[in-house]
């Protein structure tokens, strides 16, 4: 089995997060924000291919999971920062 590169590894998240905006997010839940619930979605799904990613990278898989939490963190605030004003 080959590797995937990682122009594959991204066509394959950005696919997936987008699928799983359209059918895996209650309706209601994303109606206010639509753009924010579907990158929250993508992002979470790319937090889990980092995760299960070889973690020999040099340590920029493990730096990448760090921004990618971040980056999960920013959205859920601007969210609720947005339900709020």
């Amino acid at each position: 089995m080959r590797k995937l590169g990682r122009r594959e590894v991204l066509t394959g998240i950005g696919v997936v997060g987008a699928a799983a905006a359209l059918v895996g997010a209650p309706k209601a839940a994303q109606a206010d924000q639509p753009h924010m619930h579907a990158a929250l979605d993508a992002l979470r799904n790319a937090r889990h291919e980092l995760e299960v990613a070889d973690a020999d990278k040099g340590g920029h898989r493990a730096k990448a999971l760090r921004l990618v939490q971040d980056a999960i963190a920013q959205v859920e605030r601007g969210i609720e920062f947005d339900r709020r004003h």
